[in-house]
Parts: C-alpha cells; structure tokens; sequence
C-alpha cells in the first residue's frame, strides 16, 4: 500500500528531502546517520575543559561588573546619604535666615585650643562652586576606613585648625563613598571655600591648583611648598589646602587646591555673603 492509498495527505520525509534519505550502506535513512568506520570519536574531557573555563570566565566577568557597580555607584548613594545624615545629627544652630550677611571680621580670628580626637566631627564645609546645597562633615584624621570612607572630608592630623595661622589641610575621596571632592579641579582662582565650626565661619578663597606625586607631602606644610630640608619661615597666614586622589579613578597622582583666609563672622550675625542666594 502506498502513502496515497493510506488516505494520508502529509507526505513522508524521503518524498520531500529524496537526497537525504537516499538508501546508505546501512539501508534507508540518511546517508549520514552512521559515523563513517575510522572517524576520529570527540576530545570530550577537552571539550569539558574548555566549557568549565568559559563558564568560570563568565561567572568571574559577571562578579567583577557587580563589585564595580558597587564601588563606583552603590558606595556613592550610601555615602551621600550617610554624609547627609551626619550634618542633620550633628544639630548646630542654624546661622539667621534673611538677606542680611555676616559682617566681615579681617582681624586674627577664633581658633579650635585643641584638636580633636580622631574621627571626631569637628566642622562643616560649604563650596559654592559645587552647589547651593553642597556641605560636607569634616573629621579629624585621615584614615581611609573610619573617616574618607564614612564621614567624608579628614583633617591632616598635626596641620592646622580652621583659621589659625599655617596650612588647614584636608582629604576626601573624588570618586566613591559619596565623593566630596569630585569637582575639586572646577575650583577656579577666586572661589570661596567655606569653613563652618560650631560658632564661626571661616571664608577662604581659592589662590591655586596643581598636580603632585604623593610623595610631595610639602602640599600640606605650615607654608606649602615648603620641603622638610627647607627652614621654615615665620608663619604670618592662614591657608587651606584640599586634596584628593588624581586622575579619576586612579591614586597616582593628587590634585591640590591652596587659598588664604579672607575673612571670618560669627554664625550668630548670620551667613557669609558666599553662602546667602
């Protein structure tokens, strides 16, 4: 009986693919339905080898994107919001609101008797150039894990206090844990670098940046540029010095700003005219 007189109307696989049914040494079926006698059988514990490799490649390349998302972006969002929360906590009176400035005071301002411990939150700063809404805690010390990582900006232990004379030297990160300084190279000639302490406002502006090695820890001296090898003259200004990792992403260099005091008010006579919109 053929395939017709079944009264099947579906034809069968030799009728639509005649070549590959063409009858083989074997009898019907494909012609290559049998390995030929004398191939070669598969390297499987090669294959194997190459397949568990290419999954470990795989699993490795999909946890090192996730440490980068978490480096470079989750680290980001817990440290602004930590950051955030620290000055909310530290509950300082507010200076007055209106448009009324704090005068400003051109003569030897107050000055911290003593450092802090460290990790100690001993100020606040404001920087107008990275915002209306820019201001970060500062602590004593500069230890990765206890401050840069988790309060934000450290204080150079040993430089010295908001406005008294010598050099207030500071770090932070410029990418990672909340960033601080992330737009620490649009600082420009003439911008405000502001210092709040529990009473008064210490007003710095910016004089000069440049790139160092870190090596070039005279950045931070009582007059920077001033190397260890060198006398150090008589200390008869007030400067500021931030600092913080260069170029982005990377530890090889550091790119430092300087500034010189220009004035100081006490927060009870209001906002500097740099921080009043």
């Amino acid at each position: 009986m053929t395939h017709a007189q079944a009264g099947h109307n579906v034809p069968l696989p030799q009728e639509v693919f005649p070549i590959a049914y063409q009858r083989g040494p074997s009898g019907m079926g494909p012609r290559n339905a049998r390995r030929p006698s004398g191939s070669a059988a598969p390297m499987r514990p090669v294959a194997w080898l190459i397949g568990a490799l290419g999954e470990l490649l795989v699993t490795a390349g999909v946890v090192l994107g996730l440490f980068v998302v978490w480096q470079l972006w989750w680290t980001d969002v817990e440290g602004a919001r930590a950051q955030s929360e620290i000055i909310a906590e530290m509950d300082w009176e507010s200076a007055p609101q209106g448009p009324a400035t704090a005068p400003e005071n051109h003569g030897p301002p107050p000055v911290m008797k003593e450092p802090p411990e460290p990790g100690t939150l001993f100020a606040q700063m404001f920087v107008p150039r990275f915002g209306d809404d820019y201001v970060k805690p500062v602590a004593e010390g500069t230890d990765k894990a206890t401050v840069l990582d988790t309060i934000g900006i450290g204080h150079y232990t040993g430089t010295a206090m908001p406005g008294d004379l010598g050099n207030f030297a500071v770090a932070a990160h410029r990418t990672t844990y909340g960033k601080p300084f992330n737009q620490i190279a649009e600082l420009k000639k003439g911008d405000a670098v502001v210092v709040r302490t529990k009473k008064t406002w210490y007003v710095y502006k910016v004089t000069e940046a440049k790139i160092v090695y870190p090596q070039n820890v005279e950045v931070i001296a009582p007059v920077p540029g001033v190397t260890d090898d060198q006398p150090m003259p008589e200390l008869t200004k007030r400067f500021i010095t931030l600092t913080s990792c260069h170029p982005m992403f990377s530890a090889t260099e550091r790119y430092i700003v300087h500034g010189e005091l220009d004035y100081w008010a006490p927060v009870g006579e209001g906002k500097p005219k740099e921080l009043v919109s």
